[in-house]
């Protein structure tokens, strides 16, 4: 959003009231059963029914005619970024139930552990995720790839799904951050006005030593697996996965990698599998299309309730009080201002869920801010995306988390303490900022 558009939109604290009933209802009804010792605590009330009263609630705070919200509220649920959002749920859903059903996921999983040492999985899921990101630009095509991999290593070995899953999401957080084609890279560089290298080469001081500890971590943690008799596989059935591996190195779009991945799945089955017919791989499909709804329609769900709370001001007024907060640091250190920036992209990314739009509701703001206490716009580009990702990579509701956790039928409140890179990071950012690290060279 331009500065300009910012301007005619006037600030509403009360706008942001419907998103926090959602978290109220979807996350105090996953607290309160946890509690009590439900099982499967934060599927007792399914996300997109809780989004439905903070709907409600947003289109009668709307301070225009209902039909007018009702169209704010379609308009941002229809974004471009949410259409093709819902396009990787479905296909990742697709890709992922045809190979699980024709033994593809379970054949690249022994392929793997005949290569590797069930040690070393979890810093593997991590480092492949992380390059695959990084090819690609996007960590939800990432994720889509990856997870069902993870997923399968820890149903073939004794690591936990919580943590398989944790190291492909930190990875794809981590390479979607450092990405030179990532939306988030050049959306934070642009508003910055900054070159995408000179952003890079702030960013991955500090992105790197992180990823270093949480590879540190995760060898500890898998250091007592034990040894895995690894079973015979049909070489041919891993055909898929590896294509869409390669495919992720180049650059096709992740909806044209997916669907090739579904495809050929489909015919490696058909070819290898004499029970496998077309009528199962309808099926197949189907039910990853059917796995995958109840994420995609929550993203379109919270799409409009963002787009709501921004045309009624709450951001602006979310923006405009941290920028306030900031200008009374007047004894003026560059830190305060560098907390400042991060701030506003924290809580913009917290209220729209979305990375890519938090970088641009705050971009401009965030450049103000970089001017007025002198911080070199290399370094409040690199600390708008690495705190956009750092917030996209825990937010329960984000589409990453909804994405890995539908894969691996888990709860994104359980997989949160476990995506170890995002939390390094906060801590290595925080460290950057305080010790005002790395040291630019003047020019």
């Amino acid at each position: 959003m331009s500065a300009h558009t910012q301007e005619k939109v006037q600030s509403n604290a009360l706008a942001l009231l419907p998103l926090l009933v959602f978290l109220i209802i979807f996350l105090g009804s996953g607290i309160y059963h946890s509690i009590i010792g439900t099982e499967f605590a934060f599927y007792q009330i399914k996300a997109p029914i809780a989004a439905i009263p903070a709907i409600i609630l947003a289109l009668l705070l709307y301070k225009q005619k209902l039909n007018t919200a009702i169209e704010e509220f379609l308009q941002g649920a229809s974004h471009p970024n949410l259409i093709l959002m819902f396009m990787v749920f479905m296909l990742a859903g697709a890709f992922a139930s045809v190979s699980g059903a024709i033994g593809s996921v379970d054949a690249t999983v022994q392929l793997g552990l005949s290569l590797i040492s069930a040690q070393f999985v979890l810093p593997m899921l991590f480092i492949i995720a992380a390059f695959i990101a990084t090819a690609m630009g996007t960590s939800m095509g990432t994720i889509a790839a990856c997870a069902p991999i993870a997923f399968g290593f820890s149903q073939a070995t004794d690591i936990t799904p919580l943590y398989a899953i944790g190291a492909v999401v930190g990875g794809a957080m981590f390479g979607d951050n450092l990405s030179m084609i990532s939306d988030t890279t050049i959306a934070a560089t642009r508003s910055q006005n900054v070159e995408l290298r000179d952003k890079f080469k702030v960013n991955v001081w500090i992105a790197l030593p992180a990823a270093i500890i949480t590879l540190i971590v995760y060898f500890s943690l898998s250091h007592q697996s034990e040894a895995i008799q690894t079973k015979p596989y049909d070489i041919w059935l891993i055909l898929p996965y590896l294509t869409v591996f390669f495919l992720a190195f180049t650059r096709l779009h992740v909806l044209a990698v997916l669907m090739i991945g579904v495809v050929l799945s489909g015919i490696m089955g058909l070819l290898n599998k004499p029970d496998f017919h077309l009528l199962q791989l309808n099926d197949s499909i189907y039910n990853g299309f059917v796995g995958m709804f109840e994420v995609a329609l929550l993203s379109m769900l919270l799409g409009g309730l963002s787009a709501l709370m921004q045309k009624a001001g709450g951001l602006q007024w979310l923006i405009q009080r941290i920028y306030a907060i900031t200008r009374l640091f007047k004894f003026g250190t560059q830190r305060a201002g560098e907390f400042g920036i991060s701030f506003l992209v924290i809580f913009s990314n917290l209220f729209v869920a979305n990375n890519t739009v938090a970088i641009i509701l705050s971009g401009d703001m965030a450049r103000e801010v970089a001017k007025e206490y002198g911080i070199d716009p290399k370094r409040s580009a690199a600390l708008l995306d690495i705190f956009s990702c750092v917030t996209q990579g825990i937010i329960p509701y984000g589409a990453q988390l909804l994405l890995a956790c539908s894969i691996a039928k888990i709860s994104p409140i359980e997989l949160i303490g476990h995506i170890y890179y995002c939390w390094v990071l906060a801590i290595f950012a925080i460290l950057a900022i305080v010790f005002h690290y790395p040291r630019l060279k003047t020019s």
